[in-house]
């Protein structure tokens, strides 16, 4: 334990009091969520903190309103000790509309960002890259605000447990790690898992403080961390803090097995129940008489029934409570017009621009990832923007893609703006948690009422002998997730606008730079800045005969064959989606009823490729108007070789779409 943190040092009456509420409320709670579950009350499961309370009243009994934490699925009394109605949390738990969210979240993702709760999270060490994320957006808004990332022992063998430590380390950020070690995970004890003797031990590989107090001490845990606390105000970076508890009951309300736990080792840490310890204390300071004892448990009883009657007399959401809490609205932009300047630049230069004049219309857009600083990315994209907005807004991180976009995750809920470059886009698998399981679905399970404004963008696909994991278009995995957006763009001038609504936009965007495009030469960009509206599909070329939807990098290969088909008599109309979520499906339905023929084509495998997705939305909403079966083309069911002449093979050239239209026609 940590003597010397706390050793003579007293605290008030007054905060002694009020851990000691904080806890019963949290302990009557938790008993109570008990029972309802074995009445069917509540459903699916709930992790209870029985045991564990002193830990939640001690940690934000020194935090201010505006300070931030993150959770996990064992959450009920982090939310509580912040502050949270115990009303609101129970009828979440019930899955009611008048819960804090909406009833879409339940127990595992209760949460308020009004008083800044920034998630209970099912998933294990998220808290911590979006804590992190929590601590930049305060140290970039100029404030002293903390964010403090709850998480069990199992989360400290994860990677992103390490990759959070190092990252705020480096970057000196506001954020307190506090681990709840209650010694097990489902059944095994972490002395079986972990390598070292305390979690706390590892903070020393990050050159911060690491520090094991007793977690069923409520002052010890009080003092620890307002020292924490201050140093983290002070600009003086992160502590981990290891707080050594036990919970009383296993796992989860849902978990029905023999209990593991040794006999003797239960009852000595039963013997050490938090509140009774805490009760000793009030008793021998003279700081509660036996009749508040009674009152203070009266109280926290009559709170208790009055919010389980308020659970159950809510009503359940609607469905349209759940399809609303998706997607945030998108912003309204005009459509630009075509640009009558002259003026060229290349893909990587409208990119550049883009983020250059929205960094400079918006304080809170930033940009992070590797090497996008002094280099400004492998393909330039960046090049520029640190010298002129410091290293601050223009962040280069470590090699650590999970949680820099978990911190862009955080960053994005707390306030900012964030464009996160990743620098192949390949590289994405290691970020699909912080994309799938935070940024897509943060805004659905907190009620349909926060916004993630993140934009994670970087080069993907082939055509410049980079091999199997360098060469990937991935586009279909993010289309398939409820909560992202995609684009997209093929031309210079559709990458800046789409670029500018992407960052402006209130959604977690991915955006897609396929590496053809880089090498594609110049085309025409307006100066000004403009944004191009997210959802809306442009005709490239007008024809009659044959639709061609294609993307990304297969579009000015689709006009190149539009133009040998009409040699032919053969009238191509080429449409470009620019989005592929949202999909503009009313553009490519009116060209469809137009030419009766349609083909899509992208670099992607056709086989659960996004042009799939089109084929089957035409054939649902334009079987009529067919003269032809719908046709596909992309790579085949290989990875990307690295012989150039194979890797032209792969990829779809202006020969395939003309002998594929030539087949439809």
């Amino acid at each position: 334990m940590n003597e010397s943190a706390t050793s003579n040092v007293t605290v008030g009456v007054e905060t002694l009091r009020d851990l000691y509420v904080t806890m019963r409320r949290i302990r009557a709670f938790e008993e109570k969520t008990a029972d309802l579950f074995q009445e069917g009350v509540v459903k699916g499961t709930a992790h209870s903190y029985k045991g564990e309370e002193a830990i939640a009243a001690g940690v934000c009994a020194t935090l201010r309103d505006d300070d931030i934490i993150a959770s996990y699925h064992r959450g009920h009394g982090h939310c509580i000790a912040k502050g949270a109605r115990i009303d609101r949390m129970m009828a979440e738990l019930m899955g009611r509309q008048t819960g804090y969210c909406q009833g879409l979240g339940g127990s595992m993702h209760i949460a308020d960002m009004e008083l800044n709760i920034m998630g209970a999270n099912g998933i294990v060490g998220a808290a911590m890259p979006l804590a992190t994320g929590a601590g930049l957006a305060a140290r970039l808004q100029g404030t002293d605000k903390v964010a403090v990332a709850f998480f069990g022992d199992g989360a400290s063998n994860q990677g992103v447990f390490h990759e959070s430590l190092n990252l705020a380390a480096v970057w000196k950020l506001p954020v307190i790690f506090v681990c709840e070690n209650n010694q097990y995970a489902l059944s095994t004890s972490y002395r079986n898992t972990t390598a070292v003797s305390q979690v706390a031990h590892r903070a020393s590989a990050y050159e911060i403080p690491g520090i094991t107090v007793d977690g069923n001490d409520g002052v010890e845990v009080y003092l620890v961390l307002r020292e924490a606390v201050d140093r983290a105000r002070a600009g003086e970076g992160p502590t981990l803090i290891e707080a050594m508890t036990y919970r009383h009951g296993q796992h989860s309300l849902r978990v029905n097995l023999r209990d593991p736990r040794p006999e003797d080792e239960l009852e000595e840490w039963m013997s050490r129940d938090p509140i009774v310890r805490m009760e000793e204390r009030l008793t021998s300071e003279g700081a509660f008489s036996a009749d508040e004892f009674d009152e203070t448990t009266q109280a926290v009883e009559d709170e208790l029934e009055s919010a389980v009657s308020y659970g159950r007399e809510s009503p359940e959401p609607a469905v349209q409570v759940m399809l609303d809490a998706v997607y945030a609205p998108h912003a309204a932009h005009g459509e630009p017009g075509a640009d009558s300047t002259g003026r060229m630049l290349s893909y990587p230069e409208a990119l550049n621009e883009a983020l250059e004049q929205e960094m400079l219309r918006d304080e809170r857009v930033f940009l992070m990832g590797e090497d996008v600083g002094a280099t400004g990315g492998i393909f330039g994209v960046s090049k520029g923007l640190m010298e002129r907005y410091g290293p601050e807004r223009v962040r280069d991180t470590p090699i650590s893609e999970a949680t820099f976009v978990g911190c862009g995750v955080g960053a994005a809920i707390a306030g900012m703006r964030p464009v996160v470059e990743i620098q192949i886009f390949d590289f994405v698998a290691l970020t699909m948690d912080m994309l799938v399981n935070q940024a897509a679905k943060f805004r659905f399970m907190l009620g349909g009422k926060p916004s993630v404004p993140l934009v994670v963008r970087g080069p993907q696909g082939g055509g410049i002998r980079l091999a199997a994991q360098h060469s990937q278009s991935l586009e279909a995995w993010f289309t398939h997730v409820p909560g992202l957006v995609v684009a997209a763009p093929s031309t210079p001038y559709d990458a800046k606008g789409l670029l500018v609504a992407a960052i402006r936009d209130d959604n977690p965007v991915v955006f897609l730079e396929q590496k053809l495009l880089y090498l594609g030469g110049t085309g025409p960009v307006p100066e000004e800045l403009y944004a191009i509206p997210l959802g809306k599909a442009d005709i490239k070329r007008a024809g009659s005969d044959v639709t061609i939807v294609a993307t990304s990098a297969m579009v000015p290969r689709a006009l190149s064959a539009a133009t040998v088909l009409e040699r032919d008599g053969i009238s191509a109309e080429v449409v470009d989606p620019r989005t592929l979520q949202p999909l503009d499906e009313e553009t490519i339905l009116a060209s469809v009823r137009k030419t009766n023929r349609l083909l899509i084509v992208h670099e992607a495998w056709v086989r659960g490729g996004f042009g799939a997705e089109v084929a089957a939305m035409v054939v649902d909403k334009a079987f009529d108007w067919l003269d032809a079966p719908v046709a596909r083309l992309g790579a085949p069911h290989t990875p990307m070789p690295y012989n150039d002449r194979l890797e032209l093979e792969v990829i779809p050239s202006q020969e395939r779409i003309v002998e594929a239209v030539r087949g439809l026609v």
